[in-house]
Formats: C-alpha cells, structure tokens, sequence
C-alpha cells in the first residue's frame, strides 16, 4: 500500500466536482437494451466480476475506467460499441478519447491505471460474463431506494426520482478509488470498501438520518447483524476482505477510511446539488448554454420555425 498522505489534497478536491457531477449522472443514464441505470447495472457487473474471483484492484480500475468513459459517452459503452461492428481497438480508441477529456484533473497515476484498463474492459465486453450467482444482496440493493435528506424532529424531504443503493455505493466506490492515489490508500481496497458500505441496507429500508436517530441504540447491532447476514452469502475470501473493510468506515484516520468518507460525502452532496439543479432548470440553459439547436446545414431553417411558433 503507498504511504499515508499527509494532507487532504485540497488543490486535487478543488479540481475534481465536475468530474464526479458527471460520473454521478450515471445513475440517471439509462438504454433501451438493458434495465436500470448505467451505475445500477456497473454495480451487478463488479459484484459479478469480484463474487467469480476476479481481483479487486483489476475490478476498480476497469470501472473507474468505464465511469469516466461513460462521463462523456453515457449509454455508448465497450459493448454496444462492439455489437455494433467496431473492432476493439477501435473501441478502445474511442474509450480513452472520451476519458482524456474528463479526466485532466486526476492524479496523472490514477488516469494512466484507468487508460490501461481500458483494453481489459473491451476484452471483458467481448467475452462471456461471469457464471457465478449473484447473491441476493446485489439485486435487492438494486430495487432499496435511498432516504434523501432527513433530520430528526423534521418532515421527509422528497426528491423524485430516488437513487437506489445499488447506484450510491457503485459511485462512492468509482470516487474513492479515484481519489485513492491523494490520499494513500489503495484503489482497489477504496472501491470494494465503496461498493459494500451498505450490504445492511439490502433487508433494512433506508429511513435516513432521522430514522438512525429513532432506531437509537439498537441500530448498531442491526446494522452488524444484517450486514453479517449478507456477508455469509459470499465467497469466503472475498467475504473476509470485505468484512475487514468495513471495519475502516468507524473513522478517516486511515487512507483507505479518508477515501470512502471522502466519496461518500461527495456522493451524497452531489446528489443533493442533482436535484437542486433539476428543480432551477431553464429552457436558456439548453438552447443557448448547451446549443440544443446546434450549428448545422439546416440550422438557420430551423431557428425560422421556432421564431414562427414564438418559441
């Protein structure tokens, strides 16, 4: 494991929200070929990959590498680009375009690991998927919808449509193995950390910080309980890796513990910040920010018919 750092890499923080905004709308993106969201069906992939014995850190660094090629490409992944004739270096060719141009604000290490991975990934979407069943955990996270913002003592803010689980811990694990490097932790250990912080919530409803508040003092040892219960449905090695990993989420002095509660705050302001966004959206963002009406042999006939109907 690389040494303990310091500081938080503050200048790293400051270069990275926008990166993340975009890796986090993953769990809006969705395609018609396939259920879910991009990010709740990369968490069935990583629990796949690692429940069939794939290695951790070859894991974390193929979906760091897909989440900041889908930060640009969205639903166009390694395997629609492949079923749609693309050769694979043609696809990784592509890959690696979209991640250079999300991922300048990265550790330089943490963006060379992702374009490394990027052929292993389109060799993992050429080949067949892991046999090994999924525990029910991954399926029921997928379907556990997150509480949102809650306060004890205070109404249930409501924020339509909820993120599942299943999206949250796939994106805090994305975060903490991008941010692994800053802070001294493994990226591997920082992803699989991420990706299981909330085994508990596969039996237990998520009812937020209030609901916590009201379970009192018998919310540890449910929370303990449940997540045993999950745990004991994985493959013993990869059980008792993940156990020991939990363990790092009681504090931040260590790296691997830094990296999660980095991401995971991250993640959930982020969310926050999502449907602020969401609720303040105007038409001028789209059609003059983001040219919804974008330059083209017809574009001049178009802006007539919109000037014609007033809009």
């Amino acid at each position: 494991m690389t040494a303990v750092a310091p500081t938080l890499p503050t200048e790293r923080l400051a270069a990275v929200p926008g990166l993340l905004r975009e890796v986090g709308d993953l769990k809006r993106i969705r395609v018609a070929h396939a259920p879910g969201s991009v990010a709740q069906r990369s968490f069935v992939r990583a629990w796949s990959a690692l429940v069939a014995g794939a290695d951790q850190a070859r894991v974390a660094a193929a979906e760091c590498a897909a989440a900041l090629a889908g930060a640009r490409l969205a639903g166009v992944d390694a395997a629609v680009l492949l079923r749609c004739g693309l050769r694979a270096d043609d696809v990784v060719e592509i890959l690696g375009r979209a991640v250079e141009e999300v991922a300048g604000g990265l550790h330089p290490v943490t963006v060379a690991r992702a374009r490394a991975a990027l052929p292993d990934l389109v060799a993992d979407a050429a080949g067949p998927r892991p046999e090994a069943p999924l525990p029910a955990f991954v399926r029921a996270l997928c379907c556990q919808p997150r509480a949102g913002a809650t306060a004890p003592g205070r109404p249930r803010l409501i924020v339509e449509p909820p993120e599942d689980h299943a999206e949250h811990c796939w994106t805090v694990g994305v975060y903490g193995a991008l941010l692994a490097e800053d802070l001294g932790a493994d990226h591997g250990e920082a992803f699989l950390l991420g990706l299981a912080h909330h085994l508990h919530n596969a039996g237990l409803p998520d009812a937020g910080f209030a609901g916590d508040t009201l379970l009192g003092a018998h919310l540890e040892p449910l929370v303990e309980r449940l997540t045993e219960r999950e745990l004991a449905t994985l493959p013993a090695a990869l059980s008792l890796r993940t156990r020991a990993l939990l363990k790092r989420r009681a504090d931040a002095e260590t790296p691997v513990g830094r990296a999660f509660h980095a991401a995971d705050v991250l993640d959930r302001v982020l969310q926050v910040h999502h449907h602020a966004r969401a609720a303040g959206f105007t038409a001028d963002q789209a059609l003059v920010d983001l040219e919804l009406v974008h330059p083209g042999p017809v574009t001049p006939y178009q802006h007539t018919v919109l000037a014609a109907a007033g809009l």
